[in-house]
This record gives structure tokens, C-alpha cells and sequence, in this order.
């Protein structure tokens, strides 16, 4: 007779080892950090010649100036405009102007038709700059040779001098990127939680954040 099957009792938070989010940093499991830069991007195809080889060169002096590792990371989806089309609809019903109504519902049906056609993709950029855990140094647990998994160290400790490493590396990123004509900003803790959920749960909106107190400052 055959066993019956476990369920499996799991959840994304142990699949992605992300212990916690806070202080706009992940926090993973083993003790790693990592903060995370949204970047825009440029039509590389629209710029002349020079313009495409200055940006290859400030892009090839952005990646020699780094000392430390990032990830880069392209988010791409088909782009939902069923919103816009919805306001659209509205600002034409409201119009009293019949040729500007038509005018509106001509151009709602181009985009409608265009979207139908051809795929219309949304792309994100985002460098992902992390913190190793071998930076914190040996843990007590580590020099009594403790095989038990968690934390090295408590959290305070570990986001203070996770903000202490990373803080520089993301003011360097970020005043580079600007020299290539990028604009760029780090993710909050908010938006971090909702980029994870986004990824795991594409077809659902981005649930409501409940902010948890911040966690005291370790003192030294």
C-alpha cells in the first residue's frame, strides 16, 4: 500500500531566505544584505553615433571604477493598459465637443488595436547591491564551531554595519549613473516588499504594508 503524500508546508519567505526588510535593506537568512537601485533607461537606437559612444565609454568607466560586486537585474512584462484605456473611455464620454470625442475615440482605438498587435513590453532596471555576511566577521557560533542555522549576529548589529558598507557603495552608483545621464534611486523598504511580491505573484495586485516598528539602533 502506498504512503500517503506530505503536503508540502513551505512558504515564499523560506524559498527566497529573506529574513527580513528593514532600514530599506533585505536582510537574508545567512546573515547577507543587500540594497536595491531602480535605474532608468535610454534609447540607445535614437542617439547619434558620439552620443552612443560617450555612454559606452561612461558605462565602461562606471564598471572600472567599482571595487565591490552588483547584480544586475531587467524586469521585463507585458505592459497592462487597460487603465489608460479605461480613462480614455471616461474623458470621451465627458467631452461635449463631438469632434473632439471622435478625435479621442480614434486614438483609443489606434493604441487598442496597436497593444492587440504587437507586444508592448515594460521593462524595469534595478542594480542590486549586496553586503556578504563574510563582512561582519566570525560570530561566537562560528568560532565554537555551532552547526545550528540563523543569524551570526543580531539584527541591529548586522543592518547598522550593513548601512555602514553599503551606504558609500550606493552614493558612488548612484553619482555615476548620473554622469551617464541615469536617473536612479534606492528602494525603500515598501517598495522592496512589493518588487519581491510582484516576481512571485505577477497576476495580483500589491497588498496593503503594514509598518512594523524599526528596530532599535545598536549602540556602540
Amino acid at each position: 500500500m502506498s504512503q500517503p503524500i506530505a503536503p508540502i508546508r513551505s512558504t515564499t519567505q523560506v524559498f527566497t531566505e529573506i529574513e527580513d526588510v528593514d532600514r530599506d535593506i533585505v536582510l537574508f537568512c545567512d546573515g547577507s544584505c543587500a540594497l536595491i537601485i531602480a535605474t532608468s533607461a535610454v534609447n540607445f537606437g535614437l542617439l547619434s553615433e558620439k552620443e552612443q559612444d560617450a555612454i559606452i565609454y561612461a558605462y565602461a568607466g562606471f564598471l572600472n571604477s567599482l571595487s565591490f560586486p552588483i547584480q544586475l537585474l531587467i524586469q521585463t512584462r507585458h505592459k497592462d493598459i487597460s487603465a489608460y484605456l479605461s480613462l480614455l473611455e471616461e474623458q470621451e464620454q465627458k467631452q461635449k465637443s463631438p469632434k473632439l470625442a471622435e478625435s479621442i475615440h480614434k486614438y483609443r482605438s489606434f493604441v487598442a488595436t496597436t497593444v492587440k498587435e504587437r507586444d508592448v513590453l515594460d521593462k524595469k532596471f534595478y542594480i542590486i547591491v549586496p553586503f556578504s555576511a563574510i563582512e561582519l566577521g566570525l560570530s561566537a557560533r562560528s568560532l565554537l564551531g555551532g552547526k545550528k542555522q540563523g543569524l551570526p549576529y543580531q539584527k541591529p548589529y548586522i543592518f547598522e554595519r550593513a548601512l555602514t558598507a553599503l551606504t558609500p557603495r550606493r552614493d558612488h552608483i548612484l553619482r555615476l549613473l548620473a554622469r551617464v545621464g541615469l536617473q536612479a534611486h534606492q528602494l525603500t523598504s515598501d517598495q522592496i516588499v512589493r518588487l519581491f511580491f510582484s516576481v512571485y505573484n505577477p497576476e495580483d495586485p500589491a497588498p496593503e504594508i503594514e509598518k512594523p516598528e524599526k528596530l532599535p539602533r545598536q549602540e556602540t
